[in-house]
């Protein structure tokens, strides 16, 4: 966690400063939902199934999920200005190199790359907060911050499309990689330094020691659980699978499904603030997340077995479902009431590594499960799959959402206050 709060920057600096990380938080899902408006086009170009189109896209995940504890790590010892620039200066690079890629294995390794450089924009950005703002407004500023970031999702959706229909694939990851490159410099040139008072680490508190606590902590797990299980629509659905449903299923242009699915997103970032302020308000936290977990599990089997005809139903379902979803926002909550305070950032690591552990879990699985089922249809070199594929590949979805639903019986109620020490 950063050190307490000592104002070095002036409120203007610290505005930009936060702004900018923001902004490369929500570039962070352009990244990760792109792969969803170019299904087709990935699957010609490098001549791959579902199975393999969702691995591929699932290397972001496995390196965004796998880097969250170092990051925190990382981002304490150096500061967000100089991770994040070169975090943003690499991303661009491997951008690069997945527009350039002639084969699923150099494809992979660029989405590998892109996933573990935009890892530092959200928890830098939380360092960003907790150094230059109020500790009253960190809670409001976690909420922003997922709101931006789902606007990057909305924004990966029908207007990537258009891009990818203009200009073509290879052309839009190139310009992504543009996008990255001028994020560094302004994150280099704008976000400040931090002062000698907030380098200093806390007294006493060992990082395998803190992150032995929160391992074996069982509410740990219950809350990842929780967040993998709330998260998994969004990031395997909204992320990759909803835009080849909706084409093929159910008829919709690509952009057009491009635009239903990002329905999602907006549910998502709508509510996320909400459900925090709200839990914060009435001092409970499991009733929000079992409110939440309930209302995404009955919105999402109701997308699969009774998917309506009319495409505003439809929005509005798929907006429920992000609705609905957004509520695990509260388990960042939970999960640093029920771990020892001096372990704070390796609990929040911990439980975030989980939750985009789904996208690098779901989405691959639902290709495999498309892949299981597949007819031999093809279309302009990609496979088709049927509604009845997709309606079992996305059974698993509600799986992982009845466990959410589960974990939320079994968390333990802080009442939004930090518990003692579990030991």
């Amino acid at each position: 966690m950063p050190a307490p709060n000592t104002r070095t920057v002036s409120n203007r600096q610290a505005v930009i400063a936060f702004a900018l990380g923001t902004l490369f938080f929500g570039y962070a899902f352009v990244q990760r939902v792109s792969p969803s408006v170019m299904t087709a086009e990935l699957m010609r170009d490098f001549a791959v199934g579902g199975a393999a189109l969702g691995s591929l896209s699932a290397f972001y995940f496995y390196a965004y999920a796998s880097i969250q504890l170092p990051v925190g790590m990382l981002t304490d010892h150096f500061g967000p200005r100089k991770l994040m620039s070169f975090a943003a200066a690499l991303c661009a690079l491997a951008s690069l190199g997945f527009a350039l890629s002639d084969s699923v294995l150099t494809a992979s390794l660029g989405r590998a790359l892109i996933g573990g450089t935009v890892a530092f924009g959200f928890v830098g950005t939380l360092a960003i907060a907790g150094y230059w703002f109020k500790p009253s407004q960190y809670a409001l500023l976690a909420g922003l911050l997922q709101t931006v970031g789902m606007s990057g999702a909305i924004f990966g959706q029908a207007p990537l499309r258009q891009m990818v229909e203009s200009i073509g694939w290879r052309d839009t990851i190139n310009l992504l990689a543009l996008v990255a490159l001028v994020l560094a410099i302004l994150l280099f040139k704008l976000v400040p330094m931090r002062s000698s008072v907030q380098k200093q680490r806390t007294p006493g508190v060992s990082v395998l020691q803190g992150l032995k606590a929160v391992t074996t902590n069982p509410q740990t797990w219950i809350c990842s659980l929780i967040g993998f299980g709330m998260a998994a629509t969004m990031l395997a659905f909204g992320g990759l699978w909803g835009v080849p449903w909706l084409t093929s299923a159910h008829g919709y242009s690509t952009t057009e499904a491009a635009g239903i699915t990002s329905m999602i997103f907006v549910g998502w970032a709508i509510f996320s603030p909400l459900a925090g302020w709200t839990s914060d308000r009435m001092g409970r936290r499991n009733l929000i997340l079992r409110a939440g977990s309930l209302t995404a599990l009955l919105s999402t089997t109701c997308l699969v077995y009774f998917t309506p005809g009319n495409t505003l139903l439809l929005m509005a379902l798929i907006f429920v479902i992000g609705a609905g979803g957004s509520a695990m926002t509260v388990c960042f909550g939970s999960v640093k009431e029920l771990n020892d305070v001096n372990y704070a950032s390796t609990s929040l690591g911990l439980m975030n590594m989980c939750i985009v552990g789904a996208g690098a879990v779901m989405q691959p699985l639902i290709g495999w499960l498309l892949d299981s089922n597949w007819d031999g249809t093809m279309q302009a070199g990609a496979r088709i799959y049927s509604a009845n594929n997709y309606s079992t590949a996305f059974f698993s979805l509600l799986v992982v959402n009845v466990a959410a639903l589960v974990g939320t019986l079994m968390l333990r109620e802080t009442h939004c206050r930090q518990l003692p020490s579990p030991d």
